[in-house]
């Protein structure tokens, strides 16, 4: 077993977790827009799958590093904008005379600045404080009670996603006392979405370890979000 965030050569499963996640975080920004009522609770369509994001990422730092899951969200970041600028593009482009599916084509997909800095700043602090703490804690548990590193990972990301997205998205918007609710209800969500897939969580990242000879411990690891070459 590997004792250092340098595994190479990743089998087709690691190209297969990496889709997964890059899938989920796009996904979830496209059916954002849409309201939903869950249990009584008013959330956002994206709570639906966004939390499988989390779930990929607690994967790959227990399998591969935080090396590995640092490029891997930087590329979830890189992907998710290129959608966001076709996505645009397609906006600004001319619509056909006879197509008269404008309007509906900008209130779905024409994401305002503001909503924008949000949800990437949000994924950005979410996803690097949940991969931090999943390794932290791997080494200083030495690799014992992984429903503890990713339930507790889980709820300091979730809980830093909602914080930043809700508070840049609609502070002034919402009065306090909503902006409130809404920062907790979606915390408490995606956090017990992540706790109920826990036993899944265990089956991927055992196969994964057996199937890749992998079980990476990240001692002397460097956590700045903006180094990549390692």
């Amino acid at each position: 077993m590997a004792n250092s965030g340098q595994g190479k050569n990743y089998s087709s499963f690691f190209l297969a977790v990496v889709c997964l996640f890059i899938t989920s975080l796009i996904a979830s920004n496209i059916v954002a827009v849409k309201l939903i009522k869950v249990f009584g609770l008013v959330l956002p369509a994206a709570v639906i799958v966004f939390p499988i994001s989390y779930i990929m990422a607690d994967v790959l730092t227990e399998v591969y590093g935080y090396s590995a899951a640092r490029r891997v969200i930087w590329l979830g970041f890189a992907c998710n904008l290129m959608v966001v600028l076709v996505f645009w593009i397609g906006k600004v482009l001319p619509p056909a005379p006879f197509w008269q599916g404008q309007d509906a084509y900008d209130l779905i997909l024409g994401y305002t600045p503001r909503l924008l800095m949000a949800s990437f700043l949000a994924y950005l602090v979410g996803e690097f404080f949940n991969a931090y703490i999943m390794s932290r804690m791997k080494v200083l548990t030495k690799g014992k009670w992984l429903w503890i590193r990713t339930i507790s990972s889980t709820l300091l990301g979730e809980g830093m996603d909602s914080l930043v997205f809700i508070t840049i998205a609609f502070w002034g918007v919402m009065p306090s006392k909503v902006l409130f609710t809404a920062v907790v209800t979606q915390w408490l969500f995606k956090t017990g979405y992540e706790v109920a897939a826990t036993p899944i969580t265990y089956l991927v990242v055992n196969l994964l370890k057996r199937q890749e000879g992998l079980d990476i411990f990240d001692y002397d690891m460097d956590f700045s979000p903006f180094i990549l070459r390692k």
